[in-house]
């Protein structure tokens, strides 16, 4: 099934009633099974970081969630001037979609290509007020405009692109039956799962015994 305008508009319609309930706050310390963790999915792995890094950190994140783009904005710039761009940690952004925007942007990060992925990662989020919105065809295309797109490629990439729609999809799923994602975003570091928006405190005290030894 493509991504449809007539899908994007329903979906930002009702993200107002329903997106913050999927979003669990909540913080709980349990071990994921480390190795099916740290397999890839379907869809090629978008990271940040040195491969050799002591610290995998894996995001869970949904393009229209809140508590997402408030951790991109306020935590994600010191976490990596601090340690994924020293080569402490290594940071892989995996998609859990809330809802078929949420799906969207995250399609249109992965058609931008590997070089550009986590710079219009970064767009979507500081401008999701913007484009998470009743009618959000036109504010979408134009930030995809501004990273290359044409019109056409834009809507070739949502609406014809079926082989990376299934892939997010196979990618949620997998998060939610195999490893207890149920919360955007959903942090595993090295294993650990950390749920919510975290401040970079929280994060650096189960950093901090890998990054000793």
């Amino acid at each position: 099934m493509r991504i449809t305008r007539r899908a994007l508009c329903q979906a930002a319609a009702a993200f107002g009633c329903t997106g913050f309930v999927l979003a669990d706050l909540a913080r709980a310390q349990v071990r994921s099974p480390l190795a099916e963790l740290m397999q890839p999915g379907p869809l090629e792995e978008m990271a940040l970081g040195d491969q050799n890094a002591p610290v995998t950190i894996i995001e869970y994140a949904s393009m229209t969630c809140p508590h997402c783009a408030h951790f991109e904005q306020a935590t994600f710039p010191e976490l990596k001037k601090r340690y994924i761009d020293t080569g402490k940690v290594r940071l892989i952004l995996r998609e859990f979609p809330l809802d078929p925007l949420a799906t969207a942007g995250s399609m249109l990060a992965r058609c931008a290509g590997k070089d550009r992925y986590f710079s219009l990662i970064e767009t979507l989020f500081r401008q999701q007020q913007d484009w998470v919105v009743q009618n959000p065809i036109v504010p979408l295309l134009t930030i995809a405009k501004e990273a290359g797109f044409t019109e056409e490629s834009f809507h070739a990439c949502l609406e014809n692109d079926e082989r990376l729609l299934e892939g997010i999809e196979a990618v949620r799923q997998r998060a939610s039956e195999r490893f207890g994602v149920n919360s955007t975003p959903t942090f595993f570091i090295n294993g650990q799962i950390l749920r919510g928006d975290q401040p970079l405190e929280n994060l650096e005290m189960v950093m901090q015994p890998y990054l000793k030894s």
